[in-house]
C-alpha cells in the first residue's frame, strides 16, 4: 500500500499536532522539551570519518557515538522488516535503488535478520552489486532455541548462513532476536565478540510488553547494544530503558519509529506545521525521526521503506546535491 506524506506547511499549532497524534493536551509541552533536548544533542554533534573519498561524501552527516567504543555512526540507519523481502525473481530493482540512495545519502547502519524472509539475501546481494560489502555497518541477529536447553548448534548455523549471505567475515552488531532463548544464546554472541567474529552484542524486542525485560538485559546483560521499539508516539522506553541504557553505556538502536507507516495516516491530509521548521524539517518523515535520534541515550534509528524516494525523505538534506537528515538544526 502507497503511503502519503504530506509536507506542505501551514500555521498549526503544536497541540493540534500532538493532539492529531493522540497525545492529548497533557502532553502539549512536548515539542518545547524536544527543542531543549534537540539543542543540548547539537553540542555534541560531530561528523563521522569518510569511508569513500570526500569529493563523494554528504557534506553533513549526523553521528551519534557507540558509547563503549565512541566510534560514530550515522544517525539515521536502515531497516528491512517487511520490505527487502523479496524472492529473487521478483521486482527488486527498487530495493536496490533503496541501498544506492541511502548509502550515497551517507547511511551506513543496515538491520537485517534470517527471520525476515528474502531480506538478508538481498541485502547482501545488493551491497556486492553496488561494491559496499565491507564498507556498510550490519546489524544481524539470531532466533535459535537448539535441540534442549543450552543447544547453541542451531545459532551456530544460523550465524555461519548469515556470513555466506552477506559474504561477510565479520558481523558488526549481533543481537539476540526477541530475547529468544537469551540466557543460552548471548553468552555465545559474547564467546563470538572474544574470536572477533562480531564486533558488538546486543538483544532487541519490539513489543514494548517486553520492555521491563529489555532494562533487564541492559542491567545485567552487559550489553553493547539494545534494539527497541520508539516513536514519536510510543514513548515508553524514555522513563527506565533508555536512562538505564545511558547509565550502562549500550549503545541504544531504535525499531518501528514510523509504526509501521500508521503515523503517516495519522497526519494523512494534514500539513506540516510551521515549528516543524525550528527543528530543519522540511515533511513528516523527518518530523517523526528528529524526534526519536534527539534523544542522548538513542543511538541510530531504523526506519524501512521500499520506496527510493521514502528513504531521500527519511534522510532529510544538506545544502549540496547529497542528502542527509539534519538531526539538530544551527540554534
Amino acid at each position: 500500500m502507497k503511503v502519503t506524506r504530506p509536507a506542505i506547511r501551514q500555521n498549526v499549532s503544536r497541540r493540534s499536532v500532538l493532539g492529531l497524534l493522540g497525545f492529548g493536551a497533557a502532553t502539549a509541552a512536548l515539542a518545547p522539551t524536544f527543542l531543549k533536548t534537540a539543542r543540548a544533542q547539537n553540542q555534541t554533534q560531530t561528523q563521522t570519518q569518510p569511508s569513500q573519498p570526500a569529493s563523494t561524501q554528504p557534506s553533513q552527516i549526523i553521528t551519534k557515538e557507540i558509547p563503549r567504543t565512541k566510534e560514530k555512526l550515522p544517525a539515521i540507519g536502515l531497516g528491512t522488516f517487511m520490505t527487502f523481502d523479496a524472492l529473487s525473481n521478483q521486482p527488486r530493482d527498487q530495493l536496490q535503488q533503496v541501498m544506492r540512495r541511502f548509502w550515497d545519502a551517507g547511511g551506513r547502519v543496515v538491520d537485517t535478520s534470517l527471520l525476515y524472509g528474502m531480506s538478508e539475501v538481498n541485502v547482501g546481494e545488493f551491497a556486492r552489486t553496488l561494491g559496499l560489502t565491507n564498507d556498510l555497518f550490519i546489524a544481524n541477529k539470531t532466533w535459535a532455541t537448539g535441540e534442549y536447553l543450552g543447544d547453541r548448534s542451531q545459532a551456530q548455523r544460523q550465524f555461519e548462513q548469515s556470513l555466506t549471505r552477506l559474504s561477510r567475515d565479520q558481523i558488526d552488531v549481533m543481537q539476540v532476536h526477541s530475547l529468544v532463548n537469551v540466557n543460552a544464546i548471548l553468552p555465545l554472541l559474547k564467546e563470538w565478540k572474544a574470536e572477533g567474529k562480531v564486533r558488538y552484542v546486543g538483544v532487541t524486542h519490539h513489543d514494548p510488553l517486553y520492555n521491563a525485560a529489555l532494562e533487564s538485559s541492559i542491567e545485567n546483560g552487559d550489553l553493547d547494544f539494545v534494539q527497541l521499539r520508539y516513536s514519536i508516539r510510543e514513548r515508553g522506553v524514555e522513563d527506565r530503558i533508555l536512562p538505564a541504557a545511558a547509565a550502562r553505556g549500550t549503545a541504544v538502536l531504535a525499531n518501528m519509529t514510523f509504526e509501521k507507516a500508521r503515523l503517516f495516516e495519522l497526519v494523512k491530509g494534514q500539513p506540516l506545521p510551521d515549528f516543524a521548521s525550528d527543528f530543519g524539517c522540511e515533511n513528516w518523515a523527518q518530523f517523526f525521526l528528529k524526534y526519536v535520534i534527539s534523544h542522548p541515550a538513542l543511538t541510530c534509528a531504523i526506519p524501512a521503506t521500499t520506496n527510493p524516494e521514502h528513504v531521500v525523505e527519511n534522510m532529510g538534506h544538506s545544502e549540496d546535491r547529497y542528502l542527509m537528515l539534519q538531526c539538530v538544526s544551527e540554534w
